[in-house]
């Protein structure tokens, strides 16, 4: 199974594809779609799309496993994230790709074991899970994978 990991926002959006089989993980591809600070917020999501269009064109998953939004501060940042999150559930919903949604607690768990690991946890477990020589960057591509990883955990407990 192919898995596409995605971290939601709108200046910075990790992607991560692992294959997945058995219990075995392996990465595939992961980095991160960026935008301009000040390009306009429109803009930003059309980019979004774009890129996210050719990223499920390039690597056909087989589902995506998306973070489910947690906000505590800042209402503005929120509905922002919400708006490009919108756009990458609905460009994968266009090709027919199962979306999955975790939240920061069950990535936690999943990876490393414990829903209260700190990011550094969560990224060097995400870094030995996939038999990578260095925690990948952005941070952002980080947490997509672990996303990924997470979901490959979560549906071997399905079937």
């Amino acid at each position: 199974m192919r898995i596409l990991g995605i971290d939601p926002g709108y200046a910075i959006v990790g992607f991560g594809v692992v294959d997945y089989a058995g219990a075995n993980f392996a990465p595939i591809e992961y980095g991160a779609i960026l935008t301009e600070a000040h390009t306009p917020f429109t803009q930003r999501l059309c980019s979004i799309d774009t890129d996210m269009q050719e990223i499920l064109r390039r690597y056909q998953p087989d589902c995506m496993a998306i973070e489910r939004l947690y906000f505590t501060t800042n209402q503005k940042t929120a509905i922002d994230v919400a708006q490009a999150r919108g756009i990458l559930i609905l460009a994968a919903a266009q090709k027919n790709i199962p979306v999955y949604e975790y939240t920061p607690l069950q990535v936690k768990q999943a990876v490393v074991g414990y829903g209260k690991a700190d990011k550094h946890q969560v990224m060097d477990m995400t870094r030995r899970i996939l038999k990578l020589e260095q925690i990948p960057k952005p941070d952002d591509a980080a947490d997509a994978l672990a996303i990924a990883i997470c979901h490959g955990h979560c549906c071997r407990g399905r079937r």
